[in-house]
């Protein structure tokens, strides 16, 4: 009776640790959907988890020779997932970095172009110096290039500043960064023809939306009226940023290099 008795215990705490087991797998796949959500690798993971439901059904129904198969395949299952999902992987740790038990140990003064794009950034802001930096990703921006003036030049928060000097020849357009450089300044770019953007927006804005619904630029503007700063990327805008969340922002997006993902329409992300 004894025996049964701790036999009935154990089975007990083996249940409840299996309900741990079962929920964090399944929270953990539920975050990595959404956090594929929207873009390419979505679909992967898609096949992903019908090559998963094919082997335990597999498994289940004793078909051998289905077994054997995704038996061979799980030899390769993990290369292919660290190949196939290496954008997001790399997304992932760098959203891990920016967590707050991370944050203090982490300057992105020390991110050398990020850092001086920052410095300039903030000092257009308390000037109210209107701006628009296109900060070039996998997507080649040389067709807007070739809109506006070349330049070549080694980023340094001083250049950025003085070419968005009012009634400076180049400060009405958009300064294209590709690597450590400007390649060039008063660029034109296109404007976004979403009838769901706030009627507030200026053309920056709507320039800087436009801009990231054809490509996968990060596009940073500077209101001249108000000196608010915002991030548009992949259709969407994020406005009235403050110094520390425009850091984590363009840590977060700058750092990694993202896959393409699908356009899915310019979508407002306003706070106030």
């Amino acid at each position: 009776m004894t025996g049964l008795t701790a036999a009935m215990g154990l089975l007990s705490e083996r249940w409840y640790l299996d309900l741990i087991d079962v929920g964090i797998v399944a929270f953990l796949f539920y975050k990595l959907f959404m956090f594929v959500r929207g873009t390419r690798a979505a679909q992967m993971f898609a096949g992903l988890l019908l090559l998963v439901v094919a082997s335990l059904i597999a498994q289940w129904f004793q078909l051998h020779a289905l077994n054997w198969i995704m038996a061979s395949l799980k030899t390769v299952w993990v290369v292919a997932f660290v190949i196939i999902f290496q954008p997001e992987l790399r997304r992932a740790l760098a959203l891990i970095g920016q967590n707050r038990v991370f944050g203090p140990f982490i300057r992105v003064e020390d991110f050398g172009v990020l850092g001086e794009i920052l410095k300039a950034v903030e000092m257009m802001s308390e000037q109210k110096m209107g701006s628009l930096i296109a900060i070039e990703r996998d997507a080649n921006l040389r067709h807007y290039e070739e809109t506006g003036t070349r330049l070549n030049a080694r980023i340094t928060s001083e250049l950025l500043v003085t070419l968005f000097t009012p009634y400076s020849p180049l400060h009405d357009g958009a300064v294209i960064v590709r690597g450590d450089e400007a390649v060039a300044a008063g660029c034109i770019l296109p404007l976004s023809q979403n009838p769901n953007l706030p009627q507030d927006l200026g053309t920056r804005h709507l320039a800087a939306v436009g801009l990231s619904e054809e490509t996968d630029a990060v596009i940073i503007v500077v209101s001249e009226e108000t000196g608010a700063i915002s991030i548009a990327s992949y259709g969407k805008l994020k406005r009235r940023l403050d110094k520390g969340t425009l850091r984590s922002e363009l840590s977060t997006l700058l750092v990694r290099k993202p896959a393409e993902q699908a356009k899915s329409g310019a979508v407002l992300a306003s706070r106030g």
